[in-house]
């Protein structure tokens, strides 16, 4: 964290950001200096991060999940593939609006490869859930 101050103090840079820290790390972080985003895992299938995010929330940091779309739950069949028929979605679309939905802090960066799938990832901002599609698919990563 001294280095990064130093940058942030020289000019070199406007903002600090962490990655991969609890919630004990991320408030000994903030004693030191102002956190503008958090990268931590979170998923719908892998939200162990959870305490993170929830101080995200009250702190008003972004929060950017990395491995967003997670793998297993995005299979063909199951409630994710439910929920993505009844939109006339994706999976992955899904994934994408379910974490919207989650937190007004979440910022989700899903990689691409194609300008396709970059189009399919926007088009998930304006797919809305309903709130027991939201909830079905919250359980599917309670942990």
């Amino acid at each position: 964290m001294g280095a990064l101050i130093e940058l942030r103090d020289e000019g070199k840079i406007a903002h600090i950001g962490l990655s991969n820290v609890n919630t004990e790390q991320l408030a000994r972080a903030r004693e030191m200096i102002p956190i503008v985003s958090v990268q931590n895992r979170f998923s719908l299938e892998g939200r162990s991060s959870e305490p993170v995010l929830q101080e995200c929330e009250i702190q008003g940091i972004v929060f950017i999940p990395w491995f967003p779309l997670g793998a297993g739950s995005l299979s063909a069949d199951g409630p994710i593939a439910r929920v993505a028929e009844a939109h006339d979605a994706s999976p992955f679309q899904v994934a994408i609006a379910w974490l919207l939905a989650r937190s007004p802090v979440m910022l989700p960066i899903p990689g691409t490869s194609s300008v396709e799938h970059l189009e399919e990832n926007v088009a998930a901002a304006s797919l809305r859930l309903a709130q027991e599609e939201f909830e079905a698919l919250a359980a599917l990563g309670a942990e």
